[in-house]
């Protein structure tokens, strides 16, 4: 509750801040106070995109690197290094929950990602993030190969909104089953000497989590629930979707081939988003958490379906 009122006074603020602005542009008639109060307002505007349920709140990001060996484990790094990008320029705070690591490779002994589990918490965090959720497809020289030939990898990136604790989801004791061991680095280095990390098996659904990131292993265990909570609460958002699908005739497409956006480094360079068909000739940019015009995209056709 104190954290709705907060953000509503948030709010209330925004908006008063913008009739100043507006009352100060009569009177000075400033270009550039217009300018900056254009794209106050188109923010502001942005938000009416973002009123679903847990829009306003935190999210939890998953990476899991496709088939191909190192270079989608790289990709799934790269992706990881994204969004942390984007995160940092929005002002949202990420903490790294979990990373399960590859087998070093390539010129420079890089080591990839086959799993990395992210929490973000930011003011509209999920809402900005909900349709990134799909497979991200890269195209470029492969660093891992000595022929230098051309390689296509995939990741498949999941956003969960974070459940609070008083949620409607339940979770009895008795279906949980926890393990710990010993949290480590990249190639199996810095292996911590107590078991902190957790790992938490859902036994009714079969649901793993982990996290490793924390030094207590009661933060640890926090930090899985938290993960347990979301993935509990996706399932029953994707049940109650499929019925109305199933009730509608629709067909439901398996997440792993719901293939989104393309990022194309060799022949040539491009990043196209397959759903809202938006394109750029700037892959570094996007690399470097330069996402405003592909989210923004997607939550207009979203809003408008």
């Amino acid at each position: 509750m104190q954290q709705e009122i907060s953000e509503i006074k948030e709010e209330i603020g925004s908006l008063e801040g913008l009739k100043k602005d507006l009352e100060d542009l009569k009177v000075l008639e400033d270009a550039n106070l217009a300018k900056e109060l254009d794209e106050k307002i188109k923010k502001q505007e942005f938000k009416t995109f973002l009123s679903e349920k847990y829009d306003k709140g935190n999210a939890i990001l998953e990476i899991f690197s496709g088939a191909g060996g190192q270079d989608s484990q790289d990709w799934a790094t790269m992706l990881l290094r994204m969004y942390e990008r984007y995160c940092a320029s929005k002002g949202f705070k990420t903490v790294i929950l979990h990373q399960q690591f590859g087998q070093a490779g390539g010129p420079e002994g890089r080591i990839g990602l086959k799993s990395a589990t992210m929490e973000i918490a930011g003011n509209y965090a999920y809402g900005f993030l909900k349709k990134e959720a799909g497979v991200h497809r890269l195209v470029r020289i492969s660093p891992f190969n000595a022929q230098k030939l051309r390689q296509t990898s995939f990741a498949l990136v999941n956003i969960l909104p974070e459940i609070g604790q008083d949620s409607e989801v339940e979770i009895r004791p008795e279906d949980l089953r926890v393990d710990t061991f010993k949290a480590s680095g990249p190639g199996g280095q810095y292996v911590n000497k107590t078991e902190s990390a957790i790992r938490i098996t859902h036994i009714p659904t079969g649901i793993v989590v982990a996290s490793q990131t924390e030094r207590l292993q009661g933060r640890n265990k926090e930090n899985a629930m938290k993960i347990l909570r979301a993935k509990l609460s996706q399932i029953q958002a994707e049940n109650r979707a499929d019925k109305i699908k199933e009730l509608k005739g629709e067909a439901v497409s398996a997440s792993w081939g719901n293939q989104i956006r393309s990022y194309v480094l060799h022949p040539y360079k491009m990043v196209k988003d397959l759903r809202t068909l938006y394109e750029t000739s700037d892959p570094e940019a996007v690399l470097n958490g330069e996402l405003d015009k592909f989210i923004e995209a997607e939550l207009k056709l979203s809003n408008n379906d």
